[in-house]
């Protein structure tokens, strides 16, 4: 069963950074591709970056282009988002899930699963 879990959010000020984590667990690793996803309140959930593990080809949404940082460890079978220059337009409640289909920019909500609960995200002006 594929189960992910996030953690790493908070409160931060504008301008500041924030690593989120995503732990995985029950499948094989490097066969997936791990997306992050955010929904602000009122808001749908989109995509914010994914990496392909077994290559480590990364994308993201223009949104967080140049200020997100994706990464991953194999070796501890988890995902990390780095996130730096935080805007307000930024708070949300981020969500990790596994795909088994290449990382894209396009996001496709569907061909994820495993999502975790999330974790918050609130930045400050």
């Amino acid at each position: 069963e594929v189960q992910l879990v996030e953690s790493g959010g908070g409160l931060v000020q504008a301008g500041g950074s924030l690593r989120l984590s995503c732990a995985a667990s029950g499948f094989t690793f490097d066969d997936y591709a791990i997306g992050w996803f955010r929904q602000a309140p009122g808001k749908g959930r989109k995509g914010v970056s994914c990496i392909t593990n077994s290559d480590g080809s990364t994308a993201y949404a223009d949104s967080v282009e140049g200020r997100f940082t994706i990464s991953s460890d194999n070796a501890k079978n988890t995902v990390y988002l780095q996130m730096d220059s935080l805007k307000p337009e930024d708070t949300a409640v981020y969500y990790c899930a596994a795909s088994l289909w290449p990382c894209d920019d396009n996001f496709v909500r569907g061909l994820y699963r495993g999502w975790g609960q999330g974790t918050l995200v609130t930045v400050s002006s």
